[in-house]
């Protein structure tokens, strides 16, 4: 979920984040989708097949994610604050008092009362704010990737400009208040996180109707079980559109990230409020993830070649990744030392900005090498690549980043990742749940990526596979 921090589907499916060049630009028209001249009609029961796979356990792991995830993230939300970090400890607590009778309707009908419904606004409000920029500012017209119809959607690329607005208009409708609103942010932290839980689930279920009604459109391949609780996570229809309003496109990077990036500021701003200054290991934190949203946003086209562009449906699962789990989760961090402020060693710094900059740049280094590849193959920096022509047309690299392991731009990811934990210290492994979280979504996509090459290339993915051998880490995995 959720990002990203957005994970690739392989090395020769998808562009990563920083690689911009092999997506079709467009000029002057906004249609919806190209044309193409003497197309016979569409057989859409060919095209829309029923799922006969299920991917995450199927109904009982999409039932998992639809209720336990939501309420995992209410319990980080509200079961860490300056009194401690013990969320999971503090949710047994109180699943043991629910178990042993100690129950109430009049303890049910105060945790309900007390959420301020203010805060539902708030988080609407920035939400259209991000819309509205996006529909309103210019921004560079492209084509993303040829679609089962035979058609190619149109997508406007402003997430960059649409930031800057927003953060702007942010600042100067806020001076007067001083530090009331990140303060506020602080204070409401958990009426937020339910907030974006409950529009998540609206979007899933709007865009689930959504996908039933109207004339016929291209569904997912992966969700159309007919199963629905298992269609309604994983996502039916693969690009649910308004107009040319693309709905998974929008969500799929802008809120998630953005949200991430003012709760971060907000907390920055708590700790100065309550200091009096920032915190090196507070401005290292925010630092490493105002570095990573923006280089995202800058290369907001990488995320049309991703798996959850090209192959996943718009469900729950990126609806509540990216407009929940992002913003409430991978703040934790910022969270931890607005409440327990740290100021590092030097060697402290030292290593972990070491780690940031080594991992940034097996990241950066492996998707340029990629991209450059792809787009101008007799480039002098790439011209000596070895690669596996397959038979259907693409090129597999087995030299380079490429030849080392088969998703090398995850370690870097990764390693990025432990570097923003550990300015939080060791006190309490809370922090680390973003890195540990993320090792383990790493792998689980590079399992899928990998499922999906085979059955794709056949033949030549096993001989690649035995020339690249290693999946994410060389020599260890």
């Amino acid at each position: 979920m959720g990002k990203q921090k957005k994970v690739p589907v392989s090395q020769n499916e998808s562009i990563t984040r920083g690689q911009s060049k092999s997506i079709k630009k467009t000029s002057g028209s906004t249609s919806e989708k190209s044309t193409i001249k003497n197309q016979q009609p569409l057989d859409w029961a060919k095209l829309n097949p029923k799922t006969e796979h299920y991917e995450f356990l199927g109904p009982i792991g999409a039932f998992t994610m639809v209720i336990f995830l939501p309420i995992l993230v209410i319990t980080f939300a509200f079961g860490c604050d300056n009194t401690g970090y013990n969320p999971i400890h503090r949710l047994y607590a109180f699943t043991s008092d629910i178990v042993e009778g100690k129950f109430s309707w009049e303890m049910f009908v105060s945790l309900v009362t007390s959420w301020k419904p203010w805060s539902i606004v708030w988080v609407i409000g920035f939400l259209a704010q991000i819309i509205t920029y996006s529909i309103a500012l210019p921004g560079e017209m492209v084509q993303g990737t040829k679609l089962r119809d035979g058609t190619r959607l149109t997508y406007k690329l402003n997430a960059l400009q649409a930031a800057q607005t927003a953060f702007m208009i942010s600042m100067i409708s806020h001076r007067s208040q001083g530090l009331a609103t990140p303060i506020w942010v602080y204070d409401n932290f958990g009426h937020l996180a339910v907030a974006t839980v409950i529009i998540a689930y609206v979007v899933s279920i709007a865009v689930y109707i959504k996908s039933f009604i109207g004339g016929p459109r291209l569904l997912a391949l992966g969700g159309n079980t007919g199963n629905i609780l298992y269609d309604f996570m994983i996502g039916r229809e693969l690009n649910p559109r308004i107009g040319n309003f693309d709905l998974k496109f929008i969500i799929e990077l802008r809120p998630g990230l953005l949200g991430w990036l003012v709760v971060d500021v907000c907390m920055m701003l708590k700790q100065y409020a309550s200091l009096g200054r920032v915190t090196n290991s507070m401005g290292l934190v925010v630092a490493f993830h105002a570095i990573y949203i923006l280089d995202a946003l800058y290369n907001e086209v990488s995320i049309l070649t991703t798996m959850d562009i090209t192959t996943d449906g718009f469900g729950f699962m990126l609806a509540f990744g990216n407009l929940c789990w992002v913003p409430m989760m991978y703040s934790l961090q910022t969270r931890y030392l607005a409440d327990f402020p740290l100021d590092l060693n030097v060697l402290h710094v030292i290593v972990v900005v070491s780690l940031e900059v080594l991992g940034y740049y097996i990241f950066r280094s492996a998707n340029s090498q990629k991209d450059t590849f792809r787009t101008n193959p007799n480039d002098d920096s790439v011209k000596d690549l070895k690669y596996i022509q397959t038979k259907t047309g693409s090129r597999l690299i087995t030299s380079g980043w490429w030849g080392k392991a088969r998703h090398i731009n995850y370690l870097g990811d990764w390693i990025m990742s432990v570097a923003w934990c550990l300015p939080c210290g060791f006190d309490s492994v809370i922090p680390y749940f973003y890195c540990i979280y993320f090792a383990i979504l790493l792998i689980h996509r590079e399992r899928r990526d990998d499922d999906k090459c085979r059955k794709k290339y056949g033949e030549d993915w096993e001989k690649y596979c035995s020339i690249v051998k290693y999946r994410i880490i060389p020599y260890v995995y």
